[in-house]
């Protein structure tokens, strides 16, 4: 193969320059290409971030009103307790008015008895001292 060093050297200078703008025209279009990937991704981040958002926000209500019907829970429970122990309270003293009365009529009653037989022996000293 003969050589030609001019030829040669010419023809290799536009073969490196035409080897450098291709890698520079490869390098820009994937340039362009991640731009365009990392705007897409970008825009997906933002939305995935934006759902975790709105699920967050609405786990803290949930969270929110959880906690509202558990203290509303709480009161009513409290509110039936304090009105239970109104009620116990409250038949505790019907017991005992019950029980002072029931004892009152039997001393009445034992107290009727024994003045019936107080009159019944003085009525028999009477009667038989006569």
């Amino acid at each position: 193969m003969p050589r030609q060093d001019d030829e040669k050297y010419s023809t290799r200078l536009d073969t490196a320059a035409k080897a450098r703008a291709e890698m520079i025209a490869k390098a820009k279009a994937r340039a362009e290409l991640a731009k365009a990937n990392f705007e897409a991704k970008a825009d997906e981040r933002k939305a995935i971030a934006e759902a975790r958002e709105a699920r967050a926000a609405k786990r803290a209500e949930e969270k929110r009103l959880a906690a509202i019907a558990a203290e509303k829970q709480r009161l009513a429970e409290e509110e039936a307790r304090r009105l239970a122990e109104i009620e116990a309270k409250l038949q505790a003293e019907r017991e005992h008015a019950e029980r002072i009365a029931a004892q009152e009529a039997l001393e009445a009653e034992q107290k009727a008895r024994r003045d019936a037989r107080y009159a019944a022996r003085k009525a028999a000293k009477k009667k038989g001292g006569r």
